[in-house]
This record gives C-alpha cells, sequence and structure tokens, in this order.
C-alpha cells in the first residue's frame, strides 16, 4: 500500500470512526454502566433512521433536526422500556441477565418485522445539503456527510460527558453502576436513576439513527450489521467510558477503513469480533477501563 493510499484509508477511517461512536455513546451508557443488556440498541438506532425518513416526507426538515427532536419520545420510549424490564427480569433475580438478553433480542425482531410491515424491504434514505458532497482539500476529499456524523458524536460524547460528571442524575448513574445499594442508603432510588439514565441512552440512540440514514439508505435488517460493532466498542473501550468509546470507535473505523484498502479486504467484517476476542482475552476492563 503505497503512502497516498494510506493517508486515504486513515482519514476515512477516522470519519467512519466517528460515525461508530455516535452509534455507541448510548450502549456505552446503558450495557456499561446501567448493566442492561441492550442488544436492541442498534434496533432503536433503525427506527431513529425511520423516523427522520418520516419526519423529511411528513414536514421536510433536515434528518439531523429530526433526531434531536424525536429524542423527546425516544426517552419517553426507554423510559417505558427499561420500566417493563425492570420490573419484569431485573427485579427476580440472579438470572436476570440472560432472561433480559432474550428478551431484547425480541425487541430487535419485533422492531425489524414492524419496518417490514411499514416500509417493505426497499432502502429508504433522506436528502439534505451535505449528502452527496465532499469538503476538498488538496488531493483529498472529505464527504461531508461523514463530517456531519464525526461532528454530532463529538457534540454527543460531550453533552453525555457533562451530564454524567456535573449533574447529580449523571453522578447518580455512575455511583448506582458500582454499589447501588450504597447509593439507595444516600437516599437514591437506584431504580429510578437506572430509569432516567436509559431514557437519555435512549434519546441519544433517536441522534445517532438520524446519523444512520445520512451516512447511507437504510433498509429493515440494516441493524444486524451493527450489532457485533456497537458491543465490541464498547468492551474495547470499558464499560462506561464515554471518552474511551469515542477514541474505540475511532480504532475501529481505522483499522477497518485500512484492511479495506489492503489485499485481506474481505477478513473486514471480523475485524469488530477479533478485537471483542483479543481484549476479553488479554485487559478484560478495555483498554480506557480502570
Amino acid at each position: 500500500m503505497d503512502l497516498e493510499l494510506l493517508i486515504d484509508a486513515l482519514v476515512a477511517g477516522l470519519l467512519l470512526g466517528g460515525f461508530y461512536g455516535a452509534l455507541s455513546l448510548g450502549l456505552a451508557i446503558a450495557f456499561g454502566l446501567l448493566d442492561v443488556p441492550h442488544i436492541a440498541h442498534p434496533a432503536f438506532a433503525l427506527l431513529g433512521a425511520y423516523g427522520a425518513v418520516l419526519m423529511q416526507g411528513w414536514f421536510g426538515l433536515d434528518p439531523v433536526l429530526s433526531g434531536l427532536i424525536l429524542a423527546l419520545p425516544f426517552y419517553a420510549l426507554g423510559v417505558a422500556v427499561y420500566s417493563f424490564y425492570h420490573t419484569t427480569f431485573e427485579r427476580r433475580g440472579t438470572d436476570a441477565g440472560l432472561r433480559g438478553l432474550a428478551f431484547f433480542f425480541g425487541v430487535a425482531f419485533v422492531a425489524e418485522v414492524i419496518l417490514i410491515l411499514l416500509f417493505g424491504i426497499d432502502q429508504r434514505g433522506v436528502r439534505a445539503p451535505y449528502i452527496g458532497r465532499a469538503l476538498v482539500l488538496g488531493e483529498f476529499r472529505l464527504p461531508w456527510r461523514m463530517l456531519v456524523a464525526s461532528g454530532v458524536a463529538l457534540a454527543i460524547a460531550g453533552a453525555m460527558a457533562l451530564w454524567l460528571s456535573r449533574t447529580y442524575v449523571g453522578r447518580a448513574v455512575q455511583a448506582v453502576a458500582q454499589d447501588a445499594t450504597a447509593l439507595s442508603l444516600l437516599g437514591a432510588d437506584p431504580v429510578r436513576v437506572k430509569r432516567i439514565g436509559f431514557g437519555i441512552a435512549t434519546a441519544s440512540v433517536a441522534l445517532s439513527g438520524a446519523l444512520l440514514v445520512v451516512v447511507g439508505p437504510v433498509e429493515p435488517g440494516l441493524a444486524r450489521i451493527y450489532i457485533g460493532k456497537v458491543f465490541a466498542i464498547v468492551v474495547l473501550a470499558g464499560l462506561g467510558s464515554v471518552g474511551g468509546t469515542v477514541l474505540a470507535a475511532l480504532l475501529l473505523g481505522v483499522i477497518e477503513s485500512v484492511m479495506l484498502s489492503s489485499p485481506v479486504a474481505s477478513w473486514t467484517p471480523a475485524v469488530a469480533f477479533g478485537l471483542l476476542l483479543a481484549v476479553l482475552g488479554l485487559r478484560p476492563q478495555g483498554l480506557f477501563g480502570r
């Protein structure tokens, strides 16, 4: 691989990693801090993508703006889903993780079926001034859609980091991940804290889902492609590390992009799972975990 091709792959990988970061940040809260096996996370993002498609069709809204508007109903959806999960599984004992995994797998399957029934199997896309255009810097062409995705990812990461570190509820979410009993002794309700935290995580999915349809057309089965990637990023980062999630996403994006430009491009889909196995074996706390 010559130097110019390598630089192109690195730049493209950083932009791809920014998009992966936006898609993974909600899971860093739901799975990393709240210990909820939210395997339906990419399916929720896909619901956000189709929501952005509908909002543009009905009102002509920009997809990123649609994602911001959809954050409120997605927060309510997250609160409702966690309340059901806690009442039905989490409160009942030690096998909640396995049962919850089956529950969220079912939620993902039902979401896919509903999308097929409502929209069919054809791909859907959106229009925006930054889709199909590129920023030209010398010999490099940077797609605006990827620049927007990366910029929004950094904004989500910054907002989440501030929320976790500067607000009472954010600090309580971090505390409930470490010792829910001690948190309850301080007068906070761990279940209420986790309900709010899961709602915030789901609200962020609305925006990352809008970015999903900005990056490319979507179809009902697309969520399955991202399940392994987002879980690998969260585990690679260290559970609950927002900054680590962004860095891990950038790392995965760069590795995938470089491999796509190499003779072993056919192995690219296995990169996320390979990193996941390597980290679990060598550093289970993640690259940026304590």
